[in-house]
């Protein structure tokens, strides 16, 4: 198959692109300069702009692009670069994917859990309604801006992520150094829910979701058994043998992280209903499984 992606350069975007041209796939990847090569398409989020010509011929779009949440601090400036990136960018995806004489079967577009916002002690699924706050209100908007490609009949689902596994990059990724020099703890009382997923189960997810014409709608992308932020700290000390004796307390990290302090203390327990009941099988379902593939 001929497949668009976004964010080819990202954590999640170059392993998805590693696995499908490993199986043979002719990868697309949007670029925000002038074209090189023709496995490139032209693309500029911010101005809407979609060179939709060189997306014929694509039998999936996977839209991954986004600025992240965690790489700054949330000034106004910034919150409205991570709303623009994604709503804007959406839209124009969703616009050009609509405007092609022969469309693709699917778009996989990128959202997060964020959708939920704190969801406390409480397990939500898909079926739950958005949360409060900055992130739900992204994520609504995000996930509305595809509608020109579902109303042009394009089997759109939405990939709601969680907290990737990886030492390569993400919020994992700033984790794993950290715990190896064994200043790694708790973060605030530790019993807030992270719901995490190892980057392989990731992009099998996506690929499955690319694959299964009868997924469309939100997704969630999480392990099957979401666990405290204590439970990933005794992972973490466990696998890489390092004590985790160290806490960092709340206020600490508000004065630290500013407003995001309050999505890294908050608590997600968000199950992935719609993938499990499609019949996907998980490689790393735990914690520590998903920590340990993260090293291999």
């Amino acid at each position: 198959m001929r497949i668009a992606v976004t964010g080819s350069t990202g954590l999640i975007g170059t392993a998805l692109v590693r696995s499908l041209l490993a199986d043979g796939h002719e990868v697309v990847r949007l670029v925000r300069r002038p074209s090189r090569t023709k496995d490139e398409v032209t693309w500029d989020p911010k101005r809407q702009y979609v060179d939709a010509d060189g997306l014929a011929g694509c039998g999936a779009v996977v839209h991954l692009a986004g600025a992240g949440v965690g790489d700054h601090r949330w000034t106004e400036a910034y919150k409205k670069e991570i709303r623009d990136s994604r709503v804007l960018g959406t839209a124009a995806i969703a616009e050009a994917v609509a405007s092609l004489d022969v469309k693709p079967s699917v778009l996989v577009s990128g959202s997060a859990i964020g959708f939920y916002g704190d969801t406390g002690d409480r397990a939500v699924d898909e079926e739950a309604p958005p949360g409060d706050g900055f992130l739900p209100s992204v994520c609504v908007e995000w996930e509305e801006a595809a509608a020109p490609a579902e109303e042009a009949g394009v089997r759109t689902v939405f990939a709601r992520t969680g907290l990737v596994v990886s030492r390569d990059g993400g919020a994992w990724g700033k984790l794993f150094p950290i715990f190896r020099a064994g200043l790694g703890g708790r973060m605030g009382s530790g019993r807030q829910y992270w719901s995490h997923i190892a980057l392989h189960d990731h992009v099998a997810a996506l690929r499955h979701m690319i694959d299964t014409e009868s997924l469309s709608g939100p997704v969630n992308l999480t392990a099957p058994r979401p666990v405290t932020n204590r439970e990933v700290t005794e992972a973490m000390g466990r696998v890489l043998k390092r004590p985790t004796l160290f806490t960092v307390p709340a206020p600490a990290l508000r004065i630290a992280l500013g407003e995001f302090a309050g999505d890294v203390l908050g608590s997600q327990r968000v199950v992935p209903g719609r993938l499990m009941e499609s019949g996907f099988s998980f490689a790393f379902p735990g914690i520590e499984e998903a920590v340990r593939s993260a090293l291999r």
